[in-house]
């Protein structure tokens, strides 16, 4: 297996985080599952930075999103597998 570009901490998470510089739209990305060693591939659909979310599954405007098994907050936007998640489309639920 390639080194990942993408963790995945839960198998209910529905983001992982980038762990490469310069990930790029359209990078076949191995994605790793750290609770069981597991993987899989996704397509990134667009340049997303090092230490950002990628979004593992559709997310609608409304949904919960998961990371690290937790939620982290609701989206404010659809998200397409695929795409960049961070303030623009993700909001906390505490304000």
């Amino acid at each position: 297996m390639s080194a990942p570009q993408l963790l995945v901490h839960e198998k209910k998470d529905t983001v992982g985080v980038v762990v490469v510089e310069d990930l790029k739209a359209g990078t076949d990305m191995t994605v790793v599952v750290t609770a069981d060693d597991s993987s899989f591939r996704l397509k990134a659909a667009m340049d997303v930075p090092i230490g950002h979310k990628i979004a593992l599954t559709d997310i609608k405007n409304g949904d919960t999103v998961w990371k690290y098994g937790q939620d982290i907050g609701k989206a404010v936007a659809d998200i397409k597998k695929g795409e960049h998640v961070h303030t623009h489309n993700l909001k906390t639920k505490r304000w």
